[in-house]
């Protein structure tokens, strides 16, 4: 079984990549990029300077914070990669989602398109399958993730998914809330992380 990180300094953030987005959706990513600076907690991302990722590490990045971003080369004009923060270049999305995954402590799902959708997915149904139990935090907005969620359900009401899964994440309504779901996670003296496993 995954082992869960004897401590919380770095936190992923899956969330959307589209100028498009709601100004409310922006604003809170920024938000979320401030919260994680002041909490000394490393962000971890995509690596674009667009849509919520852009609005979040720019934040966090001008708040003090310490970035990373991870992002495959032939995404680099198109999510507008941001040169102020240290960001590694890779050659394929799998190569992005595993870096991401092994620098993590904990992750923070932002409202999304499909590549989010992808992202989550993929991360839950590694925390199916025992690879992980670092924490998860939904933030939720007018109840974004609730379809989301609903689907989830339905699959556990057909005896596809274990009804344990459901507790695999924590579903949050404010943005200032995020952070204490992360650390409230944390139990104290869990074991430390587990050496990088291959994951896709």
């Amino acid at each position: 079984m995954g082992q869960q990180p004897d401590r919380l300094d770095s936190v992923c953030v899956f969330c959307g990549s589209s100028d498009a987005a709601e100004p409310a959706l922006l604003a809170a990513a920024a938000t979320l990029g401030r919260e994680l600076a002041r909490a000394e907690l490393t962000m971890i991302y995509g690596g674009g300077g667009v849509g919520l990722m852009g609005a979040c590490a720019i934040a966090a990045h001008e708040a003090g914070g310490k970035v990373l971003g991870v992002i495959p080369h032939f995404l680099k004009e198109k999510e507008r990669r941001l040169d102020v923060v240290e960001t590694i270049v890779v050659t394929s999305m799998h190569e992005r989602k595993q870096i991401m995954f092994e620098r993590s402590d904990g992750f923070v799902v932002l409202p999304g398109g499909i590549g989010t959708l992808e992202e989550v997915v993929e991360l839950l149904s590694w925390r199916r399958l025992d690879l992980h139990v670092k924490p998860v935090v939904f933030y939720n907005p007018d109840g974004f993730w609730e379809p989301l969620f609903k689907l989830f359900q339905h699959t556990v009401d057909h005896k596809l998914t274990p009804a344990s899964f459901m507790d695999s994440w924590i579903s949050v309504d404010q943005i200032e809330d995020i952070v204490p779901a992360l650390r409230g996670a944390q139990p104290a003296g869990a074991d430390a992380a587990p050496d990088a496993v291959q994951l896709t």
